[in-house]
């Protein structure tokens, strides 16, 4: 499909299944490719009934906002359980655990909603139910883009670790 600066929901490729247990299941169209669009990342998602499409996380960098398109659910942002539905705007500014977020299909029908995030080659996210923490950096090498991710368990909750554990 070449790129163009317009492009219909109904004209959108098939999107890729993704499914982990119980819990997770979506179904995601990047649009960003299809546009030419490098600073903003755009994905149409699909979560069927009972699902979600992502765990709950905040990210330090990256900034999202998602568009309810059709259904509804509930946006789980920072302590709080919001109930959704078609037409709402939801938005998760960078930061901290209070930030952190993700939709919730708990109805009887698909949830579908527009993504639109910034795009930053660099990424720290937190995953607040699992203690996890994930980084993505990209590096432009002379053969392009690669992308390097590492995800591990919060050793430490408080975060605090003096600069030269385990130097000596």
């Amino acid at each position: 499909m070449a790129k163009h600066p317009v492009i219909n929901l109904d004209s959108l490729p098939a999107p890729e299944h993704n499914r982990h247990g119980e819990k997770y299941e979506s179904f995601d169209t990047g649009i960003s490719e299809l546009l030419g669009a490098s600073k903003l990342g755009y994905n149409l998602t699909v979560v069927p009934a009972g699902k979600r499409s992502c765990p709950f996380h905040n990210h330090w960098e990256e900034e999202e906002l998602f568009i309810v398109l059709e259904g509804r659910g509930t946006y789980r942002y920072g302590d709080q359980a919001i109930a959704v539905r078609a037409g709402d705007i939801c938005a998760a500014p960078c930061g901290g655990r209070e930030t952190a977020h993700h939709l919730i299909n708990d109805s009887d029908a698909d949830l579908k909603y527009l993504s639109i995030s910034t795009r930053s080659p660099t990424e720290i996210c937190e995953y607040p139910d699992s203690g996890k923490v994930g980084i993505r950096v990209a590096e432009h090498g002379p053969d392009g883009e690669r992308r390097i991710r590492f995800r591990f368990r919060a050793l430490d909750a408080s975060g605090n670790v003096d600069y030269f554990v385990g130097e000596d």
